[in-house]
């Protein structure tokens, strides 16, 4: 096609897409793609390369929609991150039942090579604030941004404190955080995209932690045709469940603390630091070399069986083991709630961890992730989970369907993982989610991280790897995924493979054990 004729179609297409996203002018919304792909293109990087684009979408409006744009400007390369157009903006903002303002607040990133794909980065915690859209989550060194996918962050439709949950008192605050914000946020940016490139992203893809994980879950259950690829870490998705199985672990403990001069129990004086050491490299003794390598490490998980009765005193305690009240404590704790109410805790080299900027793990029990430390000496778990089955929000936030025939059905792939050292939610969660999805083979995968706390960090863990280029490879390759490589701060230099459930990484007996490449998957 000569330069004259493809620079005239490039104009006539940008006239198209001003008309198309005036709310006066509503053409087939399969008009805009019906220009040669190669051609959209070209018309998209000649838009990015003149940075005329950006500053055009503050105008850009949706038929039916009440959509402000606040902002729309250029951002800078900076370190590996590509220069890129950020938009922010609100989606039907209002005034909720308690006076305050409400909207679904959303940030998108627009890089200026862009690869055609779009990602959704979930949040965490009760959300609350619109953070940077850069898709880093379980993407190794390169996040997606960087990589040229088109991304969007939300505050899930309030504003406030991660852990603020105030706004739960507007109706409609709450089902924009339970699911409904997602979706919209998913329609609106698609076509922000679509605008600003000229094209439609070739793919979608989910990605988050925590309640990014339960998010990514619910685009699986309830948007199952929006993305092509999904993952899910360390879901939040039955936080009422999960929260119970906490307390109990921490009234376990609180039954035999000490006090403290108010007469409340004090559980982090439970275990002394020489206690806490002393579980951890039981735990290793009895379980780090079911993976044919004493590493540190718990690949094995299914093979584990620690008993902490193993390492209790015979006599009165004293330095090297336990009382007997304390081997109950752990036995009790780690079981979980009575009558299957939720699974217990795997035994990990996490349960101890402490310091700055790491989770506490169940062995130093401390403020919960949305309230203060618990001090009760007892726990009703049956009045407890029979409060938490009549809770409607909680039903709402809760992501536990395993009909997903659509998703799968339209060649949706899911991947899973969980820090087994994760002390707000369990992994034995996740892994019986996965187990009653049934046969998924085609479709899922769940990689358990040994270690690793919630959703990252911990003192014995590799917790950086790319699950998001097994995904892509995945959906757009045709390439299974039966293994990520992990590396991580704890073990510099080292590398081991995360494999798909139920295998794990097994020392081959020959090679540098720190080395990914001389590990296998084994059941």
């Amino acid at each position: 096609m000569p330069p004259s004729a493809k620079r005239g179609l490039c104009a006539n297409f940008a006239v198209l897409a001003k008309l198309r996203a005036c709310p006066l002018f509503a053409p087939s919304p399969n008009l805009l793609f019906r220009i040669p792909g190669v051609l959209l293109a070209s018309c998209a990087l000649a838009g990015a390369a003149f940075g005329q684009s950006c500053e055009q979408l503050t105008k850009f409006k949706i038929s039916g929609t009440e959509l402000v744009i606040a902002k729309a400007e250029l951002t800078p390369a900076a370190a590996s991150i590509p220069a890129y157009c950020r938009v922010d903006g609100t989606i039907d903002p209002r005034t909720g039942v308690d006076g305050k303002p409400y909207g679904i607040g959303f940030a998108i990133a627009l890089p200026g090579n862009w690869n055609g794909g779009f990602l959704f980065q979930g949040g965490g915690g009760l959300n609350g604030s619109v953070a940077r859209p850069l898709g880093a989550q379980a993407a190794g060194d390169i996040p997606a941004l960087a990589r040229g996918f088109a991304v969007v962050t939300t505050d899930s439709g309030h504003k406030g404190a991660v852990f603020d949950s105030s706004f739960m008192q507007d109706q409609q605050a709450a089902l924009d955080f339970a699911y409904i914000a997602v979706g919209r946020v998913t329609q609106v940016a698609k076509l922000i995209v679509a605008q600003y490139y000229g094209a439609a992203a070739k793919h979608s893809y989910f990605d988050g932690c925590s309640t990014g994980g339960r998010e990514a879950m619910l685009v699986a259950q309830r948007y199952p045709a929006y993305f092509d690829g999904v993952i899910a870490g360390d879901p939040a998705m039955r936080t009422g469940y999960s929260n119970l199985a906490d307390a109990w672990v921490a009234v376990a403990l609180n039954q035999i603390a000490p006090k403290d001069d108010a007469g409340k129990p004090v559980a982090s004086r439970v275990f002394s630091d020489s206690d806490k050491k002393l579980i951890v490299n039981s735990v290793l003794e009895q379980c780090d070399a079911a993976d044919g390598l004493k590493d540190g490490m718990i690949f094995n998980m299914r093979a584990c069986h620690f008993d902490p009765a193993r390492i209790a005193c015979k006599g009165a305690k004293a330095e090297g083991c336990l009382s007997s009240a304390q081997v109950g404590a752990i036995q009790k704790g780690f079981a979980g709630p009575p009558k299957n109410v939720y699974p217990g805790f795997p035994f990990d080299t996490g349960i101890a961890a402490s310091g700055q900027g790491v989770i506490p793990g169940l062995l130093n029990p401390g403020p919960s992730p949305v309230g203060g430390p618990i001090f009760s000496l007892e726990l009703d778990v049956e009045a407890a989970a029979a409060a938490i089955a009549v809770n409607s929000r909680t039903a709402l936030t809760d992501t536990v369907s395993t009909d997903l025939s659509t998703f799968s059905g339209h060649g949706g792939k899911l991947i899973f993982y969980h820090g087994l050292s994760d002390p707000w939610f369990s992994p034995l969660d996740t892994l019986g989610y996965y187990e009653r999805l049934g046969k998924v083979s085609g479709w899922s995968r769940l990689y358990l991280v040994p270690g690793m706390g919630h959703c990252q960090g911990g003192t014995a863990t590799l917790d950086r790897f790319d699950a998001l280029s097994a995904l892509v490879d995945w959906v757009e390759k045709g390439v299974a995924p039966d293994s990520i490589v992990a590396t991580g701060k704890a073990f510099p230099g080292r590398s081991r493979p995360l494999c798909a459930y139920p295998k794990y990484a097994h020392y081959k007996d020959q090679g540098d054990p720190e080395d990914a490449k001389n590990f296998d998957c084994r059941e």
